[in-house]
């Protein structure tokens, strides 16, 4: 009998990164014989190589966008003056490709200045560590409210490009544990480090792009609720204004089982779905639910999964005019996921839903919830290929404007893929992104007057510009 081997295609990048399948054994009759490398001379140092060769079209794209631009306009004015050696613009920019290349720490701009493509880019001399800590410290409440609806603006851009019918935006926080005096660093949530100081920022994400639409960096001690309802009216706001046509929908944890927060959703015209935080009159009017509809069964026809439209309205709810559909879901499987055991002596366990989408199946709510956890991926790549939880200095203002240049690093990225072309590469992760069309060994020329990179012939960098 023939058989067949099956792979993880899309997990293979061989291809992108330019190497190729091993040789194998199948013409070669001899053993291996490996060379002694201490035959191997060393030859001496060269000056011109560089390990961050796709800067230089990621640095183009980013001034054909105008972000050049748009940083002199809004921060110009935080260091000004005739004797000025580094501008506001020019330092955020440095800070910028740092973070694209994967420096995650202020002092490691050290490591890169020995690198001659990082320092031409930076403008041929790359700062002291002690003027860059300075210049993060100008940054004012004014600065920081104009930074972070334009980082959102990046996040959107490409939202112009695309014809959905539903656009969905996730919002979550995260826990950023302090080992520090830094300002603001209080005692809050912290499930791992209980009791140590920390930030918890929230952020919102738009999930057909992958990109930040709303940021905030707040002390520790700050919680996730009705507290939160402005920041998301403006990024739904934000959403609406590039996709006017669209549905949103927004999906948050049980944490947004709030009347403020899911008022102000509604009233924006937009949906949410919500996970409900159940108390005891929600599990009462769920257990007393006498009809379910099934939607799974199991090898032996017995039901697996099934949901029911519960008729259960809080006095709070009422009494905001709110309408809001009640979905519990109740299943045999073992799910991921906090559940509820409210039958005894019964396997099942229940999940319950709120949303104001009125015309939605109850069967559906459930999976539209659950693509909310594609954030929890994104917030884990922002805190390790990003280091957002890598904390510059002890000024809380700092600290915030470089939480906000590591996600313009990130909408930017994710910008410069797709405007690559580079379809298979817009779901990779950051640090492939980085190894495939930024961290490039390359050799830094002058000739003619005019400066080149010569990168590998392997590098799509090379086959895009051809």
């Amino acid at each position: 009998m023939q058989t067949t081997t099956t792979t993880s295609i899309h997990k293979v990048r061989r291809d992108a990164l330019g190497g190729k399948r091993g040789d194998g054994h199948r013409e070669r009759w001899e053993p291996v014989n490996r060379p002694d490398p201490r035959r191997i001379r060393t030859g001496p140092g060269d000056s011109s190589l560089t390990s961050c060769g796709g800067l230089v079209q990621f640095g183009a794209f980013v001034r054909d966008q105008g972000i050049d631009a748009a940083l002199a306009r809004r921060f110009a004015r935080l260091k000004s003056g005739p004797l000025v050696v580094y501008p506001m613009q020019a330092q955020i920019r440095l800070l910028l490709d740092a973070a694209v290349i994967g420096e995650d720490r202020v002092f490691g701009l050290e490591r890169w200045a020995a690198d001659p493509l990082f320092v031409r880019l930076a403008g041929g001399v790359v700062p002291s560590l002690d003027t860059v800590y300075r210049d993060l410290a100008r940054f004012d409440d004014a600065a920081i409210a104009a930074f972070e609806p334009w980082v959102a603006e990046q996040g959107l851009i490409e939202l112009r490009c695309r014809r959905n019918e539903r656009v969905h935006i996730d919002v979550d926080s995260t826990v950023e544990p302090l080992f520090g005096t830094q300002q603001g660093a209080l005692p809050g949530h912290n499930p791992r480090y209980h009791g140590r100081p920390s930030y918890h920022p929230v952020l919102a994400a738009l999930a057909e792009t992958g990109t930040i639409i709303g940021a905030e960096l707040r002390p520790g001690d700050c919680g996730f609720g009705d507290a939160q309802a402005d920041f998301i009216g403006r990024c739904v706001d934000r959403v609406r204004a590039q996709a006017r046509s669209a549905i949103i929908c927004v999906r948050i944890d049980a944490a947004g089982d709030c009347v403020r927060l899911m008022s102000t959703i509604a009233e924006r015209k937009a949906y949410f779905f919500v996970k409900a935080k159940m108390d005891r009159d929600l599990c009462k009017a769920v257990t007393l639910r006498p009809s379910w509809k099934t939607v799974d069964v199991d090898a032996h026809g017995r039901a697996l999964t099934q949901v029911a439209e519960v008729p259960f309205m809080r006095p709070s709810w009422i009494e905001a005019g709110l309408t809001v559909r009640v979905i519990a879901r109740r299943t045999r499987e073992h799910t991921s996921g906090r559940q509820t055991a409210l039958w005894e002596g019964a396997d099942w366990t229940t999940q319950v839903f709120l949303t104001d989408d009125p015309s939605i199946d109850p069967a559906d709510v459930p999976f539209e919830y659950n693509g909310r956890a594609s954030i929890e991926p994104l917030i884990a790549e922002l805190k390790q290929a990003w280091a957002i939880g890598k904390i510059p200095s002890e000024t809380f203002l700092a600290n915030h404007a470089m939480f906000l240049i590591k996600l313009l690093a990130h909408n930017l990225l994710r910008r410069f893929v797709h405007h690559m072309r580079l379809a298979p590469v817009q779901t990779w992760r950051a640090e492939w992104i980085r190894r495939l069309l930024l961290c490039v060994p390359g050799r830094l020329l002058r000739s003619g007057r005019r400066w080149s990179v010569r990168l590998p012939p392997a590098s799509p960098l090379v086959a895009l510009r051809s």
